[in-house]
């Protein structure tokens, strides 16, 4: 096995691609971010970076809060769009025929065909370079409950999300592996197996 050393870039991936939602509800705008992620979860806070030029910077400085809308399948085209043109030019939410409904913690706009919108109030700003960080708190979730199955857990696993990985996007595929599977005794995984085959088999009737 042989490597090539390259310089120095951004090289993590797949990254997630989210659709940032801030402005108002009189002018919502987007701003497609790849690089956010978690940072801590007591408390809960996460963090999005964006270039100072961005149309969307402004905004979310002025206000000091955004949303985070998880993104799927059918709002990838919706995703690039709002990660390529600007808010300057286009209304985005009404371009790609998205909803804006009140965030009820932050009064922002959040996409309502977003199967997660989480809602960020800024606690500081980090200039990097390129890109500044906003790191923040999350007040709190609005989750779509079509996908919270009969025995409450929410089936995140079928709103067909979307990462990003060096100009790409791809749909998330097959699981590998729930959390600890590596430790996880055999007869255990079996009886797991089957319950979320049983899950999915009723969801999948739901839904269709």
């Amino acid at each position: 096995m042989s490597k090539v050393l390259w310089k120095p870039g951004t090289m993590v991936y797949p990254a997630p691609s989210v659709m940032v939602s801030c402005g108002t509800m009189e002018a919502p705008n987007i701003i497609t971010i790849a690089w956010t992620g978690t940072i801590c979860t007591d408390p809960a806070m996460t963090y999005i970076s964006v270039r100072k030029e961005r149309y969307s910077y402004p905004l979310i400085k002025e206000s000091g809060k955004f949303i985070i809308n998880l993104t799927t399948k059918p709002l990838v085209k919706a995703a690039d769009f709002c990660g390529v043109k600007s808010g300057r030019d286009f209304d985005k939410f009404e371009h790609c025929g998205l909803t804006p409904i009140e965030g009820p913690l932050t009064g922002l706009p959040m996409i309502a065909e977003s199967p997660v919108n989480i809602e960020c109030e800024v606690s500081q700003i980090i200039e990097l370079g390129s890109h500044d960080m906003f790191l923040a708190k999350v007040l709190g979730i609005t989750i779509e409950d079509s996908y919270i199955d009969s025995t409450g857990k929410f089936r995140l696993d079928l709103a067909e999300l979307i990462s990003y990985a060096h100009g790409t996007y791809y749909e998330l595929g097959n699981p590998l592996g729930t959390f600890g599977y590596s430790i996880m005794k055999k007869k255990t995984q079996k009886k797991e197996a089957k319950q979320k085959e049983k899950i999915s088999i009723k969801l999948r009737r739901q839904y269709v």
